[in-house]
């Protein structure tokens, strides 16, 4: 780390954001595998907080790599590096006051711990989107486990690449024995709570 480095200290901090939009921020973090239906969940839960006058954000693992993360690859070691990287845009949400939704597959235990050991206890809400391996591969909505089958990608979570599932999150949901909208009444339950919303 360099030593050069100094915080700067802004005369507005996250207590004063959080009371200004009258919500308790903090990260949502969603996690399953690929088709588990993360991406979908997330984007429904933010449109209700949206509807309710929440201010939220979604990450979404694909739009990511689209910028922030577009230099690492899916080796172990590039995974890791883009957790990191999101836990630490996903604690500067935080700071600004809003309630933030990610939605990566994030295969890792570890990671998942360095992501939430970033934020305050009552901050981090973690949900296992615990949709099976088979109803995923039988989704596949992008064709991605057709292609991991076929040899076509390697490092493919689920297949070839180890999934870790988290061992006690918040909220376990399972999109594949209930429909969108009790999916979403379940996190807004949730959420009231916690004191979130």
């Amino acid at each position: 780390m360099n030593t050069n480095l100094t915080w700067h200290q802004a005369a507005i901090c996250k207590t004063d954001r959080a009371r200004q939009k009258h919500q308790r921020p903090c990260v949502i973090w969603f996690t399953g595998l690929s088709g588990s239906g993360k991406s979908t969940l997330a984007n429904a839960l933010e449109h209700a907080l949206f509807e309710r006058r929440h201010h939220s954000y979604l990450l979404d693992g694909d739009n990511v790599r689209h910028g922030l993360n577009r230099d690492l690859g899916f080796s172990d070691a590039d995974r890791e590096e883009n957790i990191r990287r999101i836990a630490e845009v996903a604690k500067l949400f935080v700071d600004a006051g809003l309630i933030l939704m990610t939605a990566f597959i994030s295969p890792f235990r570890a990671d998942r711990q360095l992501a939430r050991q970033l934020l305050a206890a009552d901050e981090f809400v973690e949900v296992h989107v615990a949709t099976s391996l088979a109803v995923c591969e039988e989704r596949d909505p992008k064709g991605l486990y057709r292609k991991a089958r076929a040899g076509q990608i390697a490092n493919f979570t689920g297949i070839d690449s180890a999934y870790e599932p988290p061992l006690d999150p918040e909220v376990v949901v399972d999109t594949a024995a209930h429909d969108l909208d009790a999916c979403v009444a379940q996190m807004l339950a949730h959420l009231q709570r916690l004191e979130i919303i």
